[in-house]
This record gives structure tokens, sequence and C-alpha cells, in this order.
């Protein structure tokens, strides 16, 4: 859909449960991010699309897992497939591994995207490249609920050049970084598994953010935005 068919467009409309589950998520109260790290508690979440046009491709999966308290909580991991009226290409296949029998069987996407968000809370969100999965989990929840979807993210892309400046220009993806810190991914652009992957990095960050008396997620925040004026200005 294009930019200005997407301003000009109705919204959704959504039957009454589904609209009563939106109202209960936006009446939750955000969680403060100037907590330590050591009660603190986000949302690290990866995505797979059809493809890498952030115009024009569609989100497919979404795989999340919560860090509280410095540690990973497993129990506590959220991973859907959102059901596709047209399923990826061959190619776009070969790369998450999402069949087109998984896609047409996926989840509807109203009831999809609502577990997220439930899955969710108010918690703040950390992933790595944040400007992808930023933009397709924001113009599904646009799409299919008609939620403009305002929330704090942390770009670990950003943080670990900023944590860790003489790699900068060495490391940049994160293939590298979970190299460097030896963190195994048991199925690499699986949506799950990519973001354990990257909640690895992060409890990596934490101890190295403290050196540099960063102690909460708004520290981190202030660190990234630095970080890509370094990178601008670079």
């Amino acid at each position: 859909m294009g930019i200005l068919s997407r301003l000009f467009r109705r919204g959704p409309t959504l039957d009454a449960a589904a609209a009563q589950r939106l109202a209960g998520w936006r009446a939750l109260a955000p969680l403060p991010l100037n907590e330590p790290f050591d009660v603190g508690r986000y949302v690290v979440v990866d995505v797979e699309s059809t493809g890498l046009d952030l115009n024009r491709d569609r989100l497919i999966a979404i795989g999340a897992v919560v860090v509280e308290g410095g540690k990973i909580v497993l129990r506590e991991s959220f991973e859907i497939v959102l059901r596709q009226d047209k399923v990826s290409t061959k190619d776009n296949i070969l790369i998450h591994g999402i069949g087109g029998e998984a896609q047409r069987e996926g989840v509807a996407p109203v009831e999809g995207l609502l577990d997220f968000l439930e899955f969710l809370g108010k918690m703040p969100l950390v992933a790595f490249h944040v400007t992808f999965d930023q933009t397709m989990i924001r113009r599904a929840l646009d799409d299919y609920l008609g939620l403009d979807f305002k929330h704090p993210w942390l770009d670990l892309a950003y943080v670990m050049p900023g944590l860790l400046p003489e790699y900068a220009r060495r490391y940049r993806a994160l293939d590298d970084w979970s190299g460097y810190f030896r963190i195994s991914n048991y199925a690499r652009h699986s949506a799950l598994a990519d973001a354990l992957a990257t909640a690895q990095l992060m409890l990596a960050a934490l101890p190295l953010a403290e050196t540099k008396k960063s102690f909460t997620y708004k520290n981190l925040q202030d660190l990234e935005q630095a970080q890509r004026w370094v990178s601008w200005s670079g």
C-alpha cells in the first residue's frame, strides 16, 4: 500500500471482542524507562517478512522473549506466524523457512497481533536494526487494528558500537556481534531464534553499559542516539 493511499484509507473495523482486547491494552500504564537493569523488564523482538521492502513487503512472523532482572525468562517467549493471503516467493521461504502451507494456515492477523500486544503489555522493546522490525510491526498494527503504535524501542545495532567503539567498523551485523560474544543461534532467520540471540547480546551489553555509567534502558537509549550521531557525522 502506497503512502498516499495509506493516509486516506478508512481504518479497519474490529468486532466487539477484538475492540475490547485492544482497549484493554491501550489502558495499560506505560512502564518506567529509568529502572535499573536488575529490576527492569524488556521484550526483545525479531520479525520475518515477505522481503526487505519497507513499503511493500508484509509481516509474516514475530518472535519475542522477555528479559527481566538481567536474565532471559525462557518460559515467557512468543512466536507466531500470521496468515498470508498470498504466499511469499520460494527464495524468501528459503531464508526464513516458513513454507507456503504454514503461511496459509497461520493465525488470523487481528488475533495474532492482539496476542502479541497482550504478551508485550507496555514493556519497552529491544531489537537489532530496529527500523525494519519497528516498521513491519507498526504497519501491520495500523493495517489490521487501526493502532498508531508509538512504543519505546532500543537498537542494539547502535548500542554495541557505543559500548565497544574499537569494533564499530568491524562489527555491524547480528552475526558479527554474536560471533564476538560466542552466542549460538539454533535457527538463524527464525524470528524466535534471532530474538533469543539478540536477547543474549543484550545480556552481554549490560555489564559493559554499567562500566560507562549506563544503568537503565533510558541511559542506553541516550547512548544509542549519541552513536547514531557519530555514525551520521562520520
